[in-house]
């Protein structure tokens, strides 16, 4: 076994031995007019890590060739380089002067460098006067709002949307969020939009529930109901009685409720959603316990939780109407 081989099996620094078999290291290269670069041998360690950077590794052997292309010099830009840092490295290193096919290269890629700018934002604040965002970026209070100016009248942020207009909104201004195509989201209470959910709890079953015969046979009749209604027309099915919910007080709804689940009949209920509008239903009642209704809702033809405290008022319906 060689005696560096021993070292290295032992722990030991095995360069000592190695010394007088391996070359010097050189830290000078031959600059080419052709846009290459000639190593007589290993480089020192900080030529040969700037020298990958600039120039591509064309052929190895006893001498390294290295090959300046655009895209090597744009990558050593891109690692923090400047075009005089590459030349000054070359002019340093090369036991030739440099050619101007390699200095005109260097100075084409640079000057074309960083002339498009490609980031990361969230969201923008953009108005017609820039006074205003001077006021902006005066204010300390901005500084959490991570703003940056593109321009004039616009200021990037890379903060979410609803976030930036909460931290300009603390500033005392009264911004408004806008959609990619420059038009103003409504935002407003009252804005049309579509219909949103009931506001009672749908009753979901699973199979660990512990359901008794009552809720199983309601959510029977709410699927029944369903197709019996896509048959024959949801509107005539569901249709409650004229007139304003009925009204009553809270004792006694809760009494004509319990009657109810016993008796196995239909009520008409007054509800408020969590807006306090106002609907009715008819529903019948299954269960009355925890603050809550649970029972089949005719109006929606599903099974239904609803808060005690939401409901109005009771009347009850026979079985006519």
């Amino acid at each position: 076994m060689a005696p560096f081989g021993r070292d290295l099996l032992a722990g030991d620094d095995p360069e000592p031995a190695l010394e007088k078999y391996l070359p010097d290291p050189v830290d000078e290269i031959l600059v080419q007019a052709d846009l290459t670069a000639v190593a007589p041998g290993p480089l020192v360690t900080e030529l040969a890590r700037e020298l990958a950077l600039a120039a591509d590794v064309e052929s190895t052997g006893g001498a390294t060739v290295y090959r300046f292309t655009p895209e090597s010099v744009r990558r050593a830009l891109d690692a923090g380089r400047t075009a005089a840092d590459v030349t000054d490295l070359l002019t340093r290193h090369s036991a030739t002067p440099l050619p101007q096919p390699l200095l005109y290269l260097i100075d084409d890629v640079a000057r074309r460098h960083g002339h498009l700018r490609v980031g990361a934002l969230s969201s923008y604040v953009r108005t017609d006067a820039p006074a205003t965002l001077d006021e902006i970026l005066a204010d300390r209070r901005a500084a959490p709002l991570r703003l940056y100016r593109l321009a004039p009248t616009v200021l990037a942020s890379g903060l979410q949307r609803a976030d930036l207009l909460d931290g300009l909104r603390a500033m005392g201004l009264a911004p408004v969020a806008e959609a990619p195509g420059g038009g103003v989201i409504v935002t407003r209470p009252d804005a049309q939009r579509a219909d949103p959910p009931p506001t009672a709890e749908i009753v979901r079953f699973r199979p660990d529930d512990r359901t008794d015969a009552s809720m199983i046979s309601a959510a029977v009749r709410a699927l029944r109901a369903g197709d019996e209604a896509s048959r024959h027309g949801a509107e005539q099915a569901r249709q409650a009685p004229s007139g304003e919910p009925p009204r009553s007080p809270a004792m006694a709804t809760v009494e004509r409720l319990r009657g109810a689940v016993e008796r196995g009949g239909r009520v008409w209920i007054g509800y408020l959603d969590q807006q306090g509008q106002a609907s009715s239903r008819i529903v019948e009642p299954v269960r009355v316990e925890g603050g809550f209704l649970t029972g089949y809702d005719a109006t929606r033809a599903a099974v239904h939780r609803f808060a005690l405290h939401r409901i109005t008022g009771v009347s009850e319906l026979d079985d006519a109407s």
